[in-house]
């Protein structure tokens, strides 16, 4: 079997906007650090998403000196907010999947940029280190917990498996259709599926359920048009359980280091 060697990092700081890619990462129990620890809600406090929004892949992030600046691209606005809230105000619940978390909003004016930006009234909030989030517990052997992810702290995906798709398909498609936090080269495709326990690194990670996917993955992170790819391919092989899967969610054992070019080792 060719080594396997972890290629690309990423996060996704605000929930369904556009990722970042990063040489290296802080691994924490909620996921890598500033991975989706923000999101927009609307006015009843619900999460917003690309999957109701198309136009959320329109924003573009990126981080300088302890601020993450985010960017409209067909609007040419940016906003910055700090990596770090230096304070908060009063927390409110919000809601997520099935999920009722507390957090935080932001700023009244971030609020208003971005309610400015996609034409529907809407807040920032921010979800502190410290807040509670359990990991389904069928899947959590130590009660871990998640970030503002959809339901667990880290996703990996193999080149191979990408390729394997590509392949089937009459227009190749980017990695960024699946918002993985972790991309890795060499090994089978799909292989990622039958992970338990390996180490990145010096990072042991647990391979928990494949994971099912969702229109999401059908929006253009460039343009935010819509298609029928790549789920139609997808089911047709990789489809079980009524549901279609791509990728391999994760917890963490070790909170280190992680660096592009770290070797992955299987264990089980």
């Amino acid at each position: 079997m060719t080594g396997l060697t972890l290629t690309e990092i990423w996060i996704y700081p605000i929930k369904s906007l556009g990722g970042i890619r990063l040489k290296e990462a802080k691994v924490l129990e909620k996921g890598l650090a500033y991975d989706r620890r923000w999101m927009l809600v609307n006015e009843e406090g619900k999460f917003l998403t690309q999957r109701i929004h198309p136009e959320m892949a329109l924003f573009k992030l990126t981080i300088n000196n302890e601020q993450l600046t985010i960017t409209h691209t067909q609007k040419l606005s940016n906003h910055s907010i700090l990596l770090k809230p230096s304070s908060v105000n009063d927390s409110k619940e919000v809601t997520i999947w099935d999920d009722t978390v507390r957090a935080f909003e932001v700023s009244e004016e971030s609020s208003r940029w971005f309610s400015e930006m996609l034409s529907i009234p809407c807040k920032l909030v921010y979800f502190p280190e410290e807040n509670i989030r359990a990991v389904d517990p069928r899947f959590a052997p130590n009660q871990e917990n998640v970030s503002l992810a959809d339901g667990y702290p880290f996703l990996i995906i193999g080149e191979a498996s990408l390729a394997d798709l590509n392949n089937r398909m009459e227009v190749a498609l980017l990695m960024n259709r699946f918002r993985p936090n972790f991309v890795f080269s060499g090994g089978r495709p799909f292989e990622e599926d039958t992970w338990k326990e390996f180490v990145i690194g010096a990072n042991r990670f647990l391979g928990v359920k494949p994971c099912s996917r969702c229109v999401l993955t059908t929006i253009d992170q460039e343009t935010a048009a819509k298609g029928s790819e790549p789920l139609r391919t997808l089911a047709t092989y990789r489809k079980w359980d009524n549901k279609i899967y791509f990728g391999q969610n994760l917890l963490a054992i070790d909170h280190t280091f992680v660096q592009e070019g770290d070797s992955i080792t299987l264990l089980t």
